[in-house]
């Protein structure tokens, strides 16, 4: 579902190449769900199988055993192979974890009328306690979280 999403968005961008390449993709993906086996060195493959990763690790961003394993596990793939999707991104999986979990804290923390505070927010996304999640934001916002929200509201 993630492929044909993907392709949908890009459609309109797509060459003919383009459009051969996410058919063929797609077809492979088909194959794979009724084999329960796929190619994954399939190189049509590999930008699926990492946007199926990020799709399916925001919407679990708050859940406390998110890691490699249990999305690996999710999409049936081994965590190598997962690990192999994101080699041609600019980050790994893990990094694209610990980027989004302070991207959706500072959406909740400058919700209107949020009320959410730093140490919930720490909380729900996972971080070892308050200083650590401060930091962390800070590495990412060049600001505290308490600045950030400030900021913006």
């Amino acid at each position: 579902m993630a492929h044909t999403s993907m392709v949908q968005r890009t459609l309109s961008g797509l060459g003919p190449a383009g459009a051969h390449a996410s058919r063929n993709a797609l077809i492979e993906l088909a194959k794979g769900l009724i084999l329960d086996h796929f190619d994954d060195r399939e190189p049509a493959f590999t930008p699926a199988l990492a946007q199926a990763a990020k799709d399916l690790a925001d919407a679990r961003l708050t859940d406390a055993e998110l890691s490699p394993a249990t999305i690996a596990a999710h999409l049936h793939v081994s965590v190598r192979t997962l690990q192999r999707a994101f080699a041609s991104l600019d980050e790994s999986f893990s990094a694209y974890i610990r980027r989004r979990r302070p991207e959706e804290a500072a959406e909740a923390l400058t919700a209107p009328g949020s009320g959410l505070t730093v140490s919930e927010a720490a909380a729900r996304w996972h971080f070892t306690d308050s200083s650590h999640f401060i930091r962390a934001f800070k590495k990412q916002y060049q600001a505290t979280p308490a600045q950030f929200a400030r900021r913006l509201t």
